[in-house]
């Protein structure tokens, strides 16, 4: 299929040849014999006695059926930073609430359509074909035609309009970033074993000073060096101490390798929030072209930019210091000039956004992970990898013998939902009557790439008004104020009020994603000192952490009953754990119900305060020591769900 967006002639230059980073068992690969016959399946009147696959007319399904939103069901917020920013009274809460109908405020009570994937549809095209006869059968591993070609047209033209290379990306759908990375890992690294290998063949992957520890949990089995990399409000630091230029001209080789990879999440870094700047981007990306090194980028949240975070350049949203923006200059969600030679989305929305290392990527050694899971639901397990086609061409392989494409049921209503019965790639349905498409949307036609755009923009602002309710209620709550009288020094007769602000806990807005990242400063607490005094020679933090684990036990109890992420499950290492992970907490502002956000925020700074007047070690003690004990009998039956939850 012809990309609409490409010139007749490409000048860009292509992207280097990379493969040497491949690992031995996917340098060896080779196409599957099997998956080698599909693209003959589709020639009108083959008779079909190649492939051993079951009768479509078997299937147990004979349609899909689904009630869905309208993409412009949520409210967007500015794509521009505002001072001062909108307030968060209007969100959907308070607009839902209004209707004075009980539980039917649901968000769920909203105009909705109707789509339905039939059993069998007469379009000739595959790339157009969507039912279930296709997406029940065994299929190629680059994904369903129909959502394979909209993914990647969007990817390129919309997302990405500005990648530097020859041809542009290639894309392959996944079951989901986890799935995207372990093919990652599988594809550019080795396994290294203690016991056969020499220290010197030893690999590495390089993260964030705090990051998603899934990625390092996939990375430590294979054998590969952990490498933390220094951050900043922004997320990883290019210079300065622990920054990527020094970690990689001082890596110590008698650890093995110096890191040929890096996985980065650059867009509401989880767990910090963070938005990488364009400008960091360039700084980094430069470095890890110097030293040949591929760049993994996983972005669930890059939709997620909030402005309204960008217009108070201060600690807090409620400093009286602002920033004015100039009207005439086009800027993007940080406040930082879009490039003003680069060519446009097409929309407005995605223009504004910190682009991807995709951008950048004048080498093609970015491979950038995508999923529906924070856009759809988790639960859909699908997802895509954009990277240059060599690359893209290998991982191909390693699915075609492993997890094969993704659910024929999920790609079969994600593509009628937003391509509807017999769409046209990227370009605006033709008007139907209402009632009469296919589709059973409005217009019979599914979202489009301008449904489905409106319905990211309303994404962004539900979970923006979100992010700013929780962080307004937090700063409110940051000081434990003690108040007292005492006698005039100068007279003994007069009195003077005596109010001391202890600040308990500091955090930055959130520019992007669904966390607050809070600090707290335990070393104003009243049981500081002592527990400072109980570190052990091996940590001398090993008394903090305790009385850190203790606040984090206490937030449990009620009245406060509120469960945080600790900052040690985000610290890559054991020494940064010790060292820094225990001072922080990683709040989620985005699954708790609309109407619970407040009052559960305001109980946890509560809490902070509550904890703040425990001047007794022995109060301390007893939660620890109960802490096992008091789970199991709080918890009830749901103790053992614990462990069924994900990760996020």
């Amino acid at each position: 299929m012809a990309d609409m967006a490409e010139s007749p002639v490409d000048t860009r230059p292509p992207p280097l040849d990379l493969t040497h980073h491949l690992s031995r068992a996917t340098r060896n690969r080779h196409a599957s014999s099997m998956k080698a016959f599909y693209k003959y399946f589709a020639i009108p009147g083959i008779g079909q006695l190649a492939g051993g696959l079951p009768n479509n007319y078997y299937f147990p399904f004979d349609t899909l059926e689904a009630k869905v939103a309208r993409p412009e069901r949520w409210t967007p917020t500015p794509n521009r930073p505002i001072d001062p920013p909108a307030t968060a009274a209007e969100d959907a809460c308070d607009r839902l609430s209004a209707l004075k109908i009980g539980v039917q405020s649901s968000p769920l009570n909203q105009p909705q359509d109707a789509i339905a994937v039939p059993h069998t549809s007469q379009q000739p095209n595959p790339v157009k074909k969507i039912d279930l006869s296709t997406a029940l059968q065994y299929g190629t591993a680059q994904g369903y035609p129909p959502l394979y070609y909209f993914i990647r047209q969007f990817t390129r033209d919309n997302m990405h309009p500005n990648c530097p290379y020859q041809g542009g990306p290639e894309v392959i759908l996944t079951n989901g970033n986890t799935d995207g990375f372990a093919k990652t890992l599988l594809a550019l690294t080795n396994e290294w074993s203690e016991e056969k290998d020499w220290v010197r063949d030893k690999e590495g992957l390089l993260v964030e000073e705090f990051c998603y520890m899934n990625a390092v949990q996939g990375g430590e089995p294979r054998g590969l060096n952990i490498a933390p990399v220094g951050m900043d409000d922004e997320g990883m630091r290019a210079e300065g101490p622990g920054g990527l230029r020094e970690v990689l001209e001082n890596w110590d080789e008698s650890k093995g390798k110096r890191p040929h990879l890096m996985y980065t999440v650059t867009m509401g870094q989880n767990p910090t929030s963070g938005v990488l700047s364009l400008a960091r981007r360039r700084a980094i990306y430069a470095l890890c072209s110097k030293y040949d090194i591929i760049i993994v980028e996983d972005d669930p949240y890059w939709y997620l930019q909030f402005p309204s975070s960008t217009a108070v350049n201060t600690t807090t949203h409620l400093s009286p210091g602002s920033s004015s923006f100039n009207p005439a200059i086009q800027v993007l969600a940080n406040g930082e000039p879009r490039p003003t030679e680069w060519k446009s989305s097409g929309f407005p929305f995605l223009d504004s956004l910190v682009p991807s290392y995709v951008s950048v990527d004048t080498d093609g050694r970015v491979i950038r992970l995508d999923t529906f899971s924070k856009t759809i639901a988790p639960g859909c397990r699908l997802g895509w990898i954009t990277a240059q086609p060599e690359l893209i061409e290998r991982i191909l392989r390693i699915t075609e013998t492993s997890t094969q494409q993704p659910s024929g049921f999920v790609q079969s209503l994600i593509a009628e939902l937003i391509l509807g019965p017999d769409h046209t790639g990227l370009s605006a349905p033709p008007t139907a009557s209402k009632g009469k498409g296919k589709g059973g949307l409005q217009d019979g036609q599914g979202w489009k790439a301008a449904g489905w755009v409106r319905w990211l923009e309303g994404l962004r602002g539900n979970y923006e008004r979100r992010m700013q309710k929780m962080s307004a209620i937090l700063d409110a709550g940051r000081f434990h104020v003690k108040t007292g009288r005492r006698n005039s020094l100068d007279d003994g007769e007069d009195e003077w009020s005596v109010v001391e602000k202890t600040q308990m806990y500091s955090f930055d807005w959130p520019v992007g994603g669904m966390f607050i990242w809070l600090k707290v400063h335990f070393d104003t607490h009243p049981l500081y000192h002592h527990y400072a005094k109980t570190g052990s020679a091996a940590n001398k933090n090993e008394g903090l952490m305790r009385l850190a684990h203790a606040l984090w036990v206490f937030w449990t109890t009620s009245p406060y009953l509120v469960l945080v992420s600790p900052g040690g499950i985000f610290s890559p290492t054991e020494a940064i754990r010790n060292a820094e992970g225990w001072k922080f907490f990683r709040l989620c502002f985005a699954a708790i119900d609309e109407e619970e956000l407040g009052a559960t925020s305001r109980r946890l700074a509560e809490g902070v305060d509550a904890f703040w007047r425990v001047r007794d070690v022995r109060v301390i003690e007893k939660l620890l020591a109960d802490d096992e004990a008091g789970v199991s009998a709080r918890g009830g039956e749901a103790e053992g769900l614990v462990g069924m939850v994900g990760p996020c």
